[in-house]
């Protein structure tokens, strides 16, 4: 899988983002990245904010173990999940995409 992969203790996930979207979801694949919507929009930092909050939500874990690696001002990013698995990190992001 090229968008979740094994880093040290964690994950990088490499993910496509379309913020201002009307809601925050799992879209599915986008080439080789996860692609994610996102309602915030992407002044600021919102966008940044928001997918960290999601995915932090979504993967039950504290914000404070992601961290934005990469794509600060860019729709491609890279963020680092510490402590996880990638069978549970795959599980927990794939589910919604899959039920949609």
């Amino acid at each position: 899988m090229t968008w979740l992969r094994a880093s040290g203790d964690g994950v990088l996930l490499t993910l496509h983002i379309q913020p201002g979207a009307k809601k925050t979801e799992v879209v599915g694949l986008h080439g080789d990245a996860l692609k994610l919507r996102l309602s915030a929009p992407p002044v600021d930092g919102k966008a940044n904010d928001a997918l960290i909050a999601f995915l932090a939500a979504r993967l039950g874990i504290p914000k404070s173990r992601l961290t934005l690696v990469s794509g600060q001002t860019s729709r491609r990013k890279c963020v680092a999940v510490s402590d996880a698995d990638v069978a549970e990190v795959e599980r927990r992001l794939q589910s919604q995409a899959d039920s949609r």
